[in-house]
């Protein structure tokens, strides 16, 4: 047994070592850092003064990696081998095409039926066991069939979950690279650079049926398709696009007269993570956007921490969380908002004002449909405060705080936040020429030498 595990190891080692290919790239500079224009892509690093992720040294990612650093992934398993060998060590990840995040070794497709084969789970009977005809409504389910819920859960997380540890760029190499059903995780991580990538379809194939969860019960997912957790500092996620197609959440099936939810944020930013930038991204046809801090309790480390710039994205048909705060300081600018008439996603708010947070919204712009009430912008969720100026409702200045207290009762009131003043920033345009300052200029836009 001990040769076979040897020849085994061996082999896996080769496998690894043919998947991880080093090239040298180069790339055109994004249109806010002119500076860069020179620096490929995979090393630019968030220019001075961009944000929160600039302070503590500012925010290189895998800029300073030697060239066996480098490495060119088309498939989940090189991805996460690329990450597993370079380790803690200064590295770029190059992705090319699309890279399935519910895949085997070879890239071969696996569906939720491959996850559940063995555990004893399916979902008829999961629905069977745990309908609040037959289980009632007061308890969270347990037994066999939740157990074997959570088997299946575990084989799909073992895959499709990719850990990101410290000093390191994640980068598409043209604008069609994609992260298709792949969860990112910076698990406690600094120093990390995720750009230029399309992050589709981050789908819980093994979402848990909670009774007790509010009034009619809720179907609850896992795998956000950007985690930003546990104390992680120093991120930049800039000029990616994040969208559930082909699955949205409008297509779902229900259960017990709940939707079944299989999506959940798409960056959150959660346990005391702190100093994170969110530029030029494009956030479409989502519900969940942007949870950060995750409990009003004060166990997480969240207090002092949190603090998060979110500048120059476009929230296209949003639900909810864009962002949604709680006690950090989180400064939102130059964001364009665009809520459709027919958006396939319900609107219920865009900027949550959370327990003990500290939000500034500044110079953004909303697109809205006609008859829309500007009061629903701010949503109050035991937040006290919150600063709003110069923002925009379809070209013409809107004091959205006080368009909300208007329309919110007593107890529900919002105070402007004088305890703090974003002081990093680049430019600040006016909020009426955001909408074409960002037409063409968000999500990944970039190419380098190295695509192919």
């Amino acid at each position: 047994m001990a040769g076979k595990s040897s020849r085994l190891a061996s082999g896996l080692a080769l496998s690894v070592a043919a998947a991880l290919l080093a090239a040298p790239g180069a790339a055109a500079a994004p249109p806010q850092d002119k500076g860069q224009a020179k620096v490929p892509l995979e090393r630019q690093v968030l220019p001075a003064g961009d944000g929160f992720a600039s302070f503590n040294g500012g925010t290189t990612g895998g800029a300073g990696a030697g060239q066996d650093r480098v490495y060119d992934v088309e498939t989940r398993f090189q991805l996460q081998a690329a990450l597993a060998e370079a380790g803690q060590e200064p590295k770029i990840i190059r992705v090319h095409g699309e890279v399935l995040g519910n895949a085997d070794a070879a890239g071969n497709p696996l569906t939720c039926e491959d996850y559940a084969e063995g555990t004893g789970y399916t979902l008829e009977g999961y629905l069977a066991a745990y309908d609040p005809a037959v289980y009632g409504w007061d308890r969270e389910p347990e037994g066999e069939l939740e157990d074997a819920r959570l088997r299946a859960a575990a084989r799909q997380k073992q895959t499709m979950l990719t850990s990101v540890p410290s000093n390191t760029t994640i980068v598409g190499a043209t604008p069609q690279a994609t992260l298709r059903g792949l969860s990112l995780q910076v698990n406690g991580s600094s120093n990390v650079i995720i750009r230029n990538l399309n992050h589709a379809a981050v789908s819980d194939c093994f979402p848990q049926w909670d009774p007790t969860d509010g009034a009619a019960g809720n179907w609850n997912s896992e795998y956000d398709m950007v985690q930003i957790i546990n104390r992680a500092e120093n991120v930049w996620v800039d000029h990616n696009h994040y969208t559930d197609a082909p699955g949205f959440d409008d297509l779902a099936p229900e259960y017990f007269g709940r939707p079944f939810q299989q999506h959940d944020g798409s960056v959150d930013i959660t346990n005391g993570s702190d100093l994170v930038t969110v530029s030029y991204n494009r956030f479409e046809d989502r519900d969940k956007l942007m949870l950060i801090g995750s409990t009003d309790s004060t166990n997480r480390g969240d207090v002092g921490r949190l603090r998060v710039t979110m500048h120059h994205n476009e929230f296209v048909n949003i639900g909810q969380r864009a962002p949604r705060v709680r006690f950090g300081q989180v400064d939102v600018y130059n964001n364009h908002f665009v809520i459709a008439e027919n958006a396939r996603v319900p609107f219920v708010y865009s900027l949550g004002a959370g327990f003990e947070s500290h939000l500034w919204a500044e110079a953004n712009a909303f697109t809205v449909p006609a008859g829309f009430d500007p009061a629903r912008i701010i949503g109050h969720y035991k937040g006290t405060r919150i600063t709003t100026t110069a923002n925009t409702v379809n070209g013409h200045k809107a004091d959205l705080r006080s368009l909300y207290n208007a329309a919110a009762p007593a107890d529900k009131q919002l105070t402007a936040d004088t305890s703090w003043q974003p002081t990093a920033r680049t430019k600040v345009s006016p909020a009426q020429a955001i909408p074409s300052l960002l037409k063409k200029n968000t999500g990944p836009i970039f190419t380098s030498s190295s695509s192919r």
